[in-house]
Order: C-alpha cells, then structure tokens, then sequence
C-alpha cells in the first residue's frame, strides 16, 4: 500500500465537528496524519473522533476568541505527539446579517474576535512551535469569496476574511525564513451548516445557486473539493508555495462572462 500525502504528520484542526473542517480532518487521516480537532461543539467534535478513530484522532475544546485556549491547545499537540507539522484556522462564523444602516457592532466584534483575531492566534502559536522545533510547517487559513469581492457576504464576515489574507500574506513574509508556509484557501458558497443558516437555506438551494454563478459547468462545489485544496496546501507537493490565496470557487471571483452574453 503506497504511504498517504500527510503520511506521519500532525495536524490540528480549528473548526473541525462539522463542515469544511471535518471533512479535511478525515482527509487528513486518510492520508495519514494525526489530528487534533479543536472547536467548541464537544459532541459533534467526539463523534468526528469517533468516525475517524482514536489512534488518529483526538478531540480539544477550544474557543478561538480566547487566546489561552489557543495556546493550550496548540500545548496539547505538542504534548500528545511531539511536533506540530500543519495548522488549519478553520473556525469561523457568518456574523449578523444586517444593513450597514443597523450595523450591530456587537455582533461586528464578535465576527472580528473568531474569524480574524482567531486566525491571529493560531498564526502565532502554531508558528511558535513550528520555530522551536524547527520544524517547516503548513500554515493554513480558510478564507471566502467574500475575502475579494465586496456584496457576497455579511459585512463582518465580508471585513474579517478580507483582513485574513492580509494577515496569511503578512505572516507568509515574516516565517519565511523558518521554512514555514502559510496560505489561505478562499472557497464559494459550500452547502455547509454555517452557509445553510443564512436566511434558513437548504443545501440543494445553495448548490443550485453557486452552480448557476460559477464559471466552471457540470461541478457542484461540494466540503471534499474544499479539502483537497487544504491537502494540497498541507502536503509537500505545496513546497515552493506560499502567500498564496488558492481561490476554490470555479473562477467566479476572476471571470466576468460578459462578452459570452454579448456573443449569444
């Protein structure tokens, strides 16, 4: 049997009990990675443990807004398997989906504090580690359509995805010098739980949305594509690359198909 992508590496997960974040945690695993889900859904997180196994999944309660709980989960990897070799900040929330009229700052910061900052931390942590261990690590952030077109997204949601591929660019110039690469995946609207509690949408009206607006016929966006970008990202066939947006939304964000109109 041929030896997986991830074959031997340690991972942590941010976001990992549902959504982009599970599906990559068990593709992780596939190919063989250790992994460590961290997110604040303890059961859905323990029966993602649970569908991949305990000798390669664990399970850590952490909330991204508090940077303990970062450091310490970042710790317990350290701890449990000796070496951190790829992070996803996966965690992330829509935010208040209201005009910029009724703006609720509240709900703004909170946006802020998981999406952006979380990012932050995980950055800073896991880049701690990777340096002290001298390891050349996988840095990565889930970004958004909405992190290069304004209108596709709350404006929270909107302003801290913009901002994690400043931060991804930022860090990417800085840990360099380590041998550590951090990049930002930025999919388009994936029938996710988050993306189905916007207005209530159900996956099939999400999917058929995204398709109609994609460039790229006869694909339906599905968590799995989203993942095996992240792979990519996360393996060492991604060695050279870094800084980079790795955009996964079938060209919508670059193509304007206005004179295929024109020619019809």
């Amino acid at each position: 049997m041929s030896k997986g992508r991830l074959e031997g590496k340690v991972a942590i997960i941010t976001g990992a009990a549902s959504g982009i974040g599970e599906a990559t945690a068990k593709l992780f695993a596939e190919n063989g990675a250790f992994v460590v889900i961290a997110d604040i859904q303890d059961k859905l997180g323990l029966q993602v443990v649970a569908s991949i196994g305990p000798e390669k999944a664990t399970y850590k309660h952490c909330d991204m807004r508090d940077e303990k709980q970062v450091e310490e989960a970042v710790e317990y990897t350290i701890h449990k398997y000796g070496t951190l070799d790829i992070i996803l900040s996966n965690a992330g929330i829509m935010g208040p989906l209201v005009s910029i009229l009724d703006m609720d700052m509240e709900g703004f910061d909170n946006t802020i504090a998981i999406n952006l900052r979380g990012s932050a931390l995980a950055i800073k942590y896991a880049a701690q580690a990777m340096v002290a261990k001298n390891i050349r690590g996988s840095i990565i952030c889930t970004g958004s359509m909405a992190a290069t077109l304004g209108g596709c997204g709350p404006y929270a949601y909107t302003a801290s995805k913009h901002a994690v591929i400043g931060l991804v660019r930022s860090a990417a110039s800085e840990l360099g010098k380590h041998g550590i690469r951090v990049n930002c995946v930025s999919p388009f609207g994936v029938a996710t739980a988050m993306a189905c509690g916007v207005k209530n949408g159900e996956p099939c009206g999400i999917e058929a949305a995204t398709s109609a607006m994609s460039s790229l016929k006869g694909i339906v966006l599905k968590v799995k594509h989203v993942a095996e970008a992240i792979l990519f990202l996360a393996s060492d066939e991604s060695l050279y690359v870094t800084g980079h947006n790795l955009a996964v939304d079938g060209g919508f964000s670059v193509i304007n198909d206005i004179m295929a109109r024109v020619r019809q």
